[in-house]
């Protein structure tokens, strides 16, 4: 369960850097500050995921494909970026493929 609770918390960190990795591309250069700090701070927790046991496969499988979908989405609603029928069933292929790597 902890690893499971770090592993959420590295892909909360990593999309939010991602996010402000957007922020900097048009806004404030000191959105980068804030990337540096989250993508560390998600490289650590993934570390930590890590070394509780997870096995890698699976740790920087869902850490990625849940970060893709999720900033996939956030794109769409905070910068209104395009989210296509195809951009949708990648979408599903991606949840599809985590869930068969966890089973």
């Amino acid at each position: 369960m902890t690893a499971a609770l770090l592993l959420s918390g590295a892909i909360v960190l990593e999309v939010s850097g991602t996010l402000s990795l957007r922020m900097g591309a048009v806004g404030s250069r000191w959105w980068y500050a804030a990337v540096a700090v989250l993508y560390a701070g998600a490289f650590g927790l993934l570390a930590l995921v890590l070394a509780a046991g997870m096995p890698l496969g699976i740790a920087y499988g869902v850490w990625s494909a849940l970060g893709v979908v999720l900033t996939a989405i956030l794109g769409r609603l905070l910068f209104q970026e395009p989210f296509t029928w195809a951009s949708a069933l990648g979408v599903a292929l991606i949840t599809g493929g985590v869930l068969l790597v966890l089973l």
